[in-house]
């Protein structure tokens, strides 16, 4: 069976290792995109499973592409978890009606993250 791809859309580096190694020591293939307006693209070529977004990205926000994800018919039915330090209800609620599958916030706990991704995949 092939492995599922999770793609890690980060700017911050200590964030991306620690997510990146969460997914890699759980075996599954790895994206990674640094940039807002690089993300669609970058779907549409590696077709990944699940996508794990922060919000606050250079040149296009998260939830700007969360919504564009859900938006085109080649990645509409990819999963869509934002990964972000903005905790605020307002900013789930956001989130969530821009068409993400689920919201963590930074700091979390690995269990955590490799939970909602095992949940989603």
């Amino acid at each position: 069976m092939a492995k599922k791809c999770v793609m890690i859309v980060e700017d911050s580096p200590t964030d991306l290792r620690i997510a990146e190694s969460v997914c890699l020591d759980n075996g599954y293939e790895v994206v990674t995109v640094g940039e807002g307006d690089k993300v669609l693209a970058a779907a549409i070529e590696s077709k990944p499973d699940l996508v794990l977004l922060d919000v606050i990205l250079p040149n296009k926000n998260g939830f700007q592409v969360c919504r564009q994800l859900k938006q085109d018919a080649a990645t509409k039915n990819i999963t869509v978890i934002i990964v972000s330090s903005k905790d605020q209800a307002s900013d789930k609620f956001w989130g969530m009606k821009q068409g993400a599958d689920g919201y963590i916030t930074k700091p979390y706990e690995e269990a955590d993250l490799l939970e909602a991704i095992e949940k989603n995949i």
